[in-house]
């Protein structure tokens, strides 16, 4: 029989003699605590799996990360907020894919924290989940991780500490392919991100809210209350229930719309654009006025190449694109889709008035291309392989109270997802909810049923099931849950489990 021992009964079994807090540690060192039937990220497996993936004659790549309390201008507004740089986001990690990284984390926040290494198939232990997979780093300590990089591609690393993500705890790294040609004359990477930390308001502030009054609709005030807003006007035709906060701000590489970053170039140069939604409550659609995009590649996997005017981008998503740069001055856009707002971006290769903060581009009301539904390229696609095993994960709970489920549990009550190694595992995400959902699998890249696109996140709209495919290649205790940072710490969230 499968494990079926839940998180919750595990912790209550070991407060009596270590105490709560005690307890999330003891189950995060020891996989066998947490149930013996099942690989724990300290088993000798993990590591002998992360061996196999290393490339021959790579290099070692150092960095260092150094979360601390910080004010960052926003291009005007001056918010107290906590990040790893002293503006915009994170510093920008880069390395050659079967490379080591080694990155030392040195905590000078007031609480603990973690670093989460978002889309990366890692080893288990470097994965970054406090109670899971490692103890938290502590306020004033230190901690390495260490571990091979073995895709190409695109990614991001944040906190996987309370709400931690909605403040400037977010970076990207690239991993580069040694083999690719590179067709482009030059890169640029571009992170979305929305803001409300330091505006009379922080993310702890923006939860207890929620939870407290019950969010959309209750108690009358909750659409006045600023980080806040009533549900009429969070909604949108392509996802339902467009998100729980508005936000003040939504930002481009750090920046409002009204004090823009520049990106410059000559016309007729190709440009790629790595493009990261590191937001924890909103989805952006995204438009470069007078151009069409070509997207190349989404979540770090190539697709079959795709023209689009706007393409829409949900939390934690992330997508390649290529365009051919026209002569002039252009708006690059992100709409906060559902809600108010906008972040922007200046695209300049010739001469011509910046646009205004709120510019609108036709292209955003052109074709809207979803990313979920692009095809492999044939070097990722997954092969044909009748699953082994199916996990459906029925995605429950609202806004009064302020609660989210999979199968009716949340993170606390939840059993996990049991998958043996080598098996072809199929989760369908059923969405029962008003609310979209980015879901995100850690430690592994799915393939999405109906076209084959290789995502670690894809979007579940109400109403509808996505199905999703993935081999059990990569042994340990893996966190399946939604990307928007609000419903996993209110319960959205579960493991992916390897038996023993």
């Amino acid at each position: 029989m499968p494990p079926t021992i839940s998180r919750r009964r595990l912790l209550t079994g070991l407060a009596g003699t270590v105490g709560l807090a005690g307890a999330a540690g003891a189950a995060a060192w020891a996989g066998g605590v947490f149930d013996p039937r099942l690989v724990g990220p300290d088993d000798p497996l993990v590591a002998r799996t992360e061996a196999a993936r290393r490339r021959p004659g790579a290099a070692t790549v150092t960095a260092r990360l150094h979360p601390r309390p910080v004010h960052h201008d926003l291009g005007g507004p001056v918010v107290a907020t906590w990040g790893y740089a002293d503006s915009g986001p994170g510093p920008l990690l880069r390395a050659r894919a079967g490379d080591l990284l080694r990155v030392e984390v040195a905590n000078d926040l007031p609480v603990s924290t973690s670093v989460h290494w978002h889309g990366i198939a890692l080893r288990n232990d470097m994965d970054g989940v406090p109670g899971v997979t490692q103890r938290p780093i502590a306020a004033g300590g230190r901690h390495t991780y260490e571990f091979t990089v073995p895709d190409p591609g695109t990614y991001f690393y944040h906190p996987h500490s309370g709400v931690q993500l909605d403040r400037a705890l977010y970076g990207v790294l690239v991993v580069d392919d040694p083999a690719e040609a590179g067709d482009h004359d030059q890169e640029w990477v571009v992170v979305l991100d929305d803001w409300v930390d330091g505006t009379g308001r922080s993310p702890d502030d923006v939860l207890a809210a929620l939870g407290s009054m019950g969010g959309h609709g209750s108690m009358g005030g909750m659409a006045g209350m600023p980080g806040t807003a009533g549900m009429a006007t969070m909604t949108s035709p392509l996802l339902g229930g467009a998100g729980d906060v508005a936000y003040p701000y939504h930002l481009v590489n750090g920046r409002v719309a009204g004090a823009p970053v520049t990106f410059t170039g000559r016309p007729g140069q190709r440009v790629r654009i790595r493009l990261v939604n590191a937001a924890a409550d909103t989805a952006y659609r995204v438009a470069l006025s007078g151009h069409r995009l070509t997207v190349t590649h989404t979540d770090g996997f190539p697709v079959v190449p795709t023209g689009t005017d706007s393409l829409l981008l949900g939390m934690g998503e992330r997508a390649d694109l290529l365009v051919r740069l026209g002569d002039g001055v252009f708006a690059l856009v992100a709409a906060a889709e559902g809600k108010t707002g906008q972040g922007l971006a200046v695209v300049r290769t010739g001469a011509g008035d910046p646009p205004p903060p709120t510019v609108r581009p036709a292209e955003l009301d052109r074709q809207v291309l979803n990313t979920g539904t692009l095809h492999a390229a044939e070097p990722v696609a997954l092969p044909d392989r009748r699953p082994d095993r199916t996990h459906r994960l029925v995605l429950g709970g609202g806004m009064m109270p302020y609660r989210w489920t999979i199968n009716g549990a949340t993170w606390d009550d939840a059993d996990p997802l049991v998958v043996d190694r080598g098996e072809r595992v199929r989760l369908e995400f059923a969405n029962t909810t008003t609310m979209f959902h980015p879901m995100h699998v850690h430690g592994h890249t799915f393939a999405v049923a109906g076209g084959g696109a290789r995502k670690d996140t894809v979007i579940v709209t109400p109403g509808r099931t996505v199905a999703v495919e993935l081999d059990a290649d990569n042994p340990g205790r893996w966190m399946t849950h939604c990307h928007n940072v609000y419903h996993a710490e209110t319960g959205m969230m579960v493991e992916l489990a390897y038996r023993a």
